[in-house]
């Protein structure tokens, strides 16, 4: 994660949140899914995209599949894009 996430804030309501950059000043709607990656990627921080993935599914009671994975890649790439989230 960026150096910045002491200024991020993060709202949950049931499995969805929002989080707000300080920094930056923007604002992401997390839906459950993402929610979940996430808290994931927090909670393991220097797993790799296999490893995230495999924790989530487990996380969800969900088969891992390979459209899982390639979900979560998808997800990860966004949460990254966002800025929520640094490249390996």
């Amino acid at each position: 994660m960026h150096g910045a996430a002491a200024t991020r804030l993060l709202k949950c309501w049931g499995d969805e949140a929002v989080v707000y950059d300080g920094e930056s000043g923007d604002t992401h709607y997390l839906k459950p899914l993402t929610l979940a990656l996430y808290q994931t990627c927090r909670e393991h921080p220097q797993s790799t995209p296999d490893a995230i993935a495999i924790a989530l599914a487990r996380r969800l009671d969900v088969h891992d599949t390979p459209q899982f994975r390639e979900l979560v890649e998808d997800v990860l790439a966004e949460l990254e894009k966002i800025g929520l989230l640094e490249s390996p």
